[in-house]
């Protein structure tokens, strides 16, 4: 078995291990945490950064979940890669944006809901993320008007990354309720086997 995938669910290495969930190749799951094991010698000869997730497949040495699940759908998983260039561009175009767009907001929501004290909790900075966050939740829900996905009619590596982004978002209860296409959508998304294969791990 070829294909290593590092990191433990609960973490943005669930974002890889739905990814090759869906790709139903043969892996081998080798749990590590953000925390000591990310550290050792033996893990950053694999993630010189040392963070999940990081994968192996052969003699290719990846990081960063968008790239990793970028390389798997393409490998091994061609009905979730887009089949022209030009949804190609857009598949990345996405896979940038939400970790560009959202992400940076969400973790400031995570960070004071999961990681401070209520005691010392900053309410005006969950704020302002919730505040920031209407404006590329917007964009999203325009782009799925009238439509499932985000390219084409089936769900694709596009759908992945964007929604694998926003578990989080849906961890710390965010509303969506004026985002009806978005909160549908992430239904869909979230709904599929492999991710509760994946989160199951």
């Amino acid at each position: 078995m070829s294909v290593k995938i590092f990191g433990i669910p609960g973490s943005r290495a669930d974002r890889s291990l739905w990814a090759i969930e869906e790709t139903e190749i043969e892996y081998e799951h080798i749990k590590t945490n953000f925390g000591e094991d990310s550290k050792s010698s033996e893990y950053l000869d694999v993630n010189p950064n040392g963070r999940i997730p990081a994968l192996v497949d052969g003699d290719l040495k990846l990081c960063e979940s968008m790239a990793i699940n970028l390389y798997l759908a393409k490998q091994y998983a061609p009905h979730l890669y887009p089949s022209n260039p030009q949804d190609e561009a857009i598949a990345y175009q996405w896979s940038v944006w939400g970790i560009s767009e959202i992400e940076p907001l969400q973790m400031q929501i995570v960070i004071q809901k999961f990681f401070v004290p209520e005691e010392k909790r900053d309410q005006s900075i969950i704020d302002n993320a919730i505040k920031g966050l209407k404006r590329p939740l917007a964009v999203l829900d325009q782009s799925l008007k009238d439509r499932e996905y985000l390219i084409g009619e089936q769900f694709s590596i596009a759908d992945l990354n964007v929604a694998a982004v926003m578990l989080l978002l849906v961890a710390v209860k965010a509303d969506l309720s004026d985002f009806a296409n978005v909160a549908a959508w992430i239904d869909r998304c979230h709904a599929r086997p492999a991710l509760q294969r994946a989160r199951a791990l």
